[in-house]
């Protein structure tokens, strides 16, 4: 039962939101069951968890199959640590329709948490679209002025790469001896060499989508702009791993054949995209676009250690998956609270941060610090693992992705000096001390991502099983 209240405390809370009209109580109520599912989350890792099978379309031969393996855990662990993160940092933000947006939110949190549990490819798409339709939502009634937009943008390519994994599902499904839809099912089908490049393809494309991947990625920063900042968190910090997810747990198992003939072309495509969007982030003005980029290299490099197939790199990539969570939902938190108080997002406009609010400049210096993998950072053991793999891969390609490094330093530092340093702007001037809570918040994120890049063997541990999975036949 434990597995099943992941899906249950959020959509409970969510339905019962929709009826709390008054607005701190919705974000109390909101707040508080978010908690309690990160103390779930939390006694999950310390316990043994049985699997949960039930009977579900028994016409379709599709069960209701929820696992969870290290792979789920660290991921669920950090969606559990990300929502209620997310809803104490954004409390004072104004939103129309506060209890609906919340709800809204924590249906989102319910698609994601089966995301990463689900056994049953049927299950699985079930709960990825569940994750996605609420955001349509969100953007597109609480966006900014280009919402509308951005939103049919951001539809078009989910609904794409949704239908190609649909399509891809039902293939396997009619390729396995019991036509069932589980997992395990889907690992003994019986697929040619042709076959698999067919069905990896149909999977590849959805997952791509959803990281983004070049050159499939050109909604991200549009959405992530013009979104809410609080969506724009659970993107950036949860909902990508859907694809790097999707690659784990169902490209590099089911298709091995398809897999190891596309390592280069994936390698290469992933180091095309770390250096765009490295290159574009040094460009930047707007601080949530430079954020945005940001996140698209670093997913970049997650997949391409995935595609070198190399146990050292999968290691720092399954690393890699909690560490960027926590480091961009640190720096989405420390810009939405700039520009709640600026009205602003340029950083030609701020300056002087330090001067006015040195905690929060410090805050800022940390996670900064955390996302150019400074070493004693979580990032630092994650990304020396895949530049390691990579290595191991190829050294040219190696070296064509370790240039990220450097560009990472430039576009970081030169943010966190306009940001923080220099003379106090007039925007900054007018800035308060943040809310308690949102403090609180960063706080703790920046605990975890000290401890866990000094004591990482907890990751390496939790992640142990996946590993074996994946490399020892």
């Amino acid at each position: 039962m434990i597995l099943l209240s992941f899906l249950f405390i959020p959509i409970l809370t969510a339905l019962l939101l929709l009826f709390i009209k008054n607005n701190q109580l919705a974000q109390r109520t909101a707040i508080v069951f978010s908690l309690l599912t990160l103390f779930v989350a939390l006694g999950m890792l310390c316990t043994t968890v049985v699997d949960f099978n039930a009977a579900w379309l028994p016409n379709l031969n599709s069960r209701f199959v929820l696992h969870a393996d290290g792979l789920s855990k660290i991921l669920i662990l950090l969606t559990a640590i990300s929502f209620p993160a997310i809803l104490i940092a954004t409390a004072n933000n104004e939103f129309k329709q506060r209890n609906i947006f919340l709800s809204l939110l924590l249906f989102t949190q319910a698609g994601l948490m089966g995301v990463f549990l689900a056994g049953d490819a049927l299950l699985f798409y079930f709960f990825w679209e569940l994750a996605l339709i609420p955001v349509y939502f969100l953007c597109s009634i609480w966006g900014g002025e280009k919402r509308i937009a951005i939103t049919f943008k951001f539809f078009i390519y989910t609904f794409l790469g949704s239908l190609f994994m649909l399509v891809g599902i039902l293939f396997l499904n009619a390729h396995t001896a019991d036509h069932s839809f589980l997992i395990r099912s889907f690992m003994s089908a019986n697929l040619s060499a042709g076959q698999q490049i067919t069905a990896f393809a149909l999977f590849f494309i959805a997952f791509a989508i959803k990281m983004p991947l070049f050159p499939l990625h050109t909604w991200q920063p549009d959405a992530y702009e013009q979104s809410p900042t609080a969506v724009t968190m659970v993107l950036s910090a949860v909902m990508v791993k859907m694809g790097l997810y999707g690659v784990i747990r169902w490209l590099a198992p089911l298709f091995p054949v398809a897999f190891m003939a596309h390592t280069h072309v994936v390698v290469i495509l992933s180091i095309i995209g770390i250096l765009y969007a490295s290159f574009i982030a040094i460009r930047q003005d707007d601080i949530k676009r430079l954020i945005a980029y940001s996140s698209i290299a670093h997913i970049g490099l997650m997949n391409a250690a995935l595609f070198t197939h190399t146990s050292i790199a999968t290691q720092g990539a399954l690393v890699q998956l909690f560490s960027h969570g926590i480091n961009v939902l640190g720096l989405w938190i420390v810009a939405d609270i700039i520009e709640q108080q600026t009205g602003t997002r340029s950083m030609q406009q701020m300056g002087g941060l330090a001067k006015k609010q040195p905690v929060l400049a410090i805050l800022l210096v940390g996670f900064a610090l955390a996302n150019i993998a400074l070493p004693l950072t979580n990032s630092f053991v994650g990304e020396f693992l895949m530049f390691t793999g990579l290595f191991q891969f190829s050294p040219w390609m190696a070296a064509f992705a370790g240039v990220s490094v450097v560009l990472a330093a430039i576009y970081t530092l030169n943010m966190v000096q306009k940001v923080a340093y220099g003379a106090v702007s007039e925007k900054i001037n007018t800035m308060q001390s943040p809310n308690k809570g949102a403090q609180a918040v960063l706080i703790i994120l920046l605990m975890i991502v000290l401890v866990t890049g000094i004591f990482p063997q907890p990751l390496f541990t939790l992640t142990a099983d996946t590993l074996q999975q994946l490399f020892v036949k």
